[in-house]
């Protein structure tokens, strides 16, 4: 499998870290120095769905093929306005497919379990061309009263198109049971048979707890990659990290290994976006002519559940 066409779409709404404390007790000085952070978009005026077609269309361009030869689209999104349909009903029409779909929450280890799913099917032989399309609206699952949650999230969609070829290498995926370090609850209709009503809550994140984990579970898996494939990270050119916070991008290349320049962000720009994440960053960078064909590219993500994910590639275009 190897990726031909990259898009990315962000709303046009850009926040800084100065506008959220003119109703937040925050600075920038402070959401800097703990997350990295400086601006985050969200949307306002327009919608998810918006976004995601935006960048899909845009990744599709890319790729050089027409809608009609894409074979099937996977979806990765937490939450939206839509508990059913999923994402992927809702876009493909306005995208122009005709293929089948599938929606899939893995949290922000989305886009690298979508990227095993389409690479299963390839060997499978039930599709040739996919499209694999993030889109979350993370902000909408915050408490905007408080800051510990609110300053971290920005809004975006990214998209790839992949179709057969060597590039893709390994995949390490692990899950760790415990729901409480990180979760989002929506309410839920009510019967007449319920003893008690439980409302949904906004996100619920344990900082010290979800850091400690999502470096040591993705150094984890980073490792194991590398020594399974006889790799050092050395021979690695790019570390593609999920941008959740530049303290735990940091945590992680202090335990792999390599200099920070071998450590992309643009959380400093958009915040984390979820599963969005890798593939804007990937889009951003392909754009700006810094992903070579032969380079060793490392995607590593996690996120609520626990659940944590990494791939190997060697480039192809």
């Amino acid at each position: 499998m190897k990726i031909i066409g990259t898009g990315s779409a962000l709303p046009a709404l850009r926040v800084t870290n100065d506008d959220l404390a003119k109703f937040l007790d925050t600075s920038d000085e402070w959401i800097t120095t703990r997350t990295g952070i400086q601006a985050r978009h969200l949307l306002s005026t327009e919608d998810l769905y918006d976004i995601a077609v935006d960048a899909s269309v845009k990744a599709i361009k890319a790729s050089g093929l027409r809608p009609d030869q894409i074979d099937f689209l996977l979806v990765s999104n937490v939450a939206n306005l839509h508990v059913t349909p999923g994402l992927s009903a809702i876009v493909q029409k306005r995208i122009g497919l005709t293929c089948a779909g599938l929606d899939i929450n893995v949290a922000c280890a989305g886009f690298v379990n979508a990227l095993m799913l389409a690479d299963g099917m390839m060997k499978a032989g039930h599709a040739k061309n996919i499209l694999i399309l993030c889109a979350e609206e993370p902000t909408k699952y915050c408490d905007w009263k408080e800051r510990d949650c609110s300053v971290l999230f920005g809004d975006g969609a990214g998209a790839v198109v992949v179709t057969e070829g060597t590039a893709f290498k390994d995949v390490k995926l692990t899950m760790i049971s415990d729901r409480d370090v990180l979760y989002y609850e929506r309410g839920m209709e009510t019967t007449p048979f319920e003893k008690e009503y439980i409302k949904g809550q906004p996100l619920v994140m344990k900082g010290k707890e979800l850091f400690r984990t999502a470096v040591s579970e993705s150094a984890k898996d980073i490792n194991a990659l590398l020594k399974r494939n006889g790799l050092q990270h050395g021979d690695i050119d790019w570390f593609m990290l999920h941008q959740a916070n530049k303290r735990i991008i940091d945590g992680i290349r202090h335990i792999v290994g390599g200099p920070d320049e071998k450590y992309p962000t643009v959380i400093q720009k958009y915040g984390n976006t979820s599963s969005a994440s890798i593939p804007i960053m990937l889009d951003e960078m392909i754009a700006d002519g810094k992903v070579k064909a032969g380079q060793k590219i490392v995607m590593s993500a996690f996120g609520a559940g626990f659940v944590s994910a990494a791939c190997l590639w060697e480039w192809e275009f």
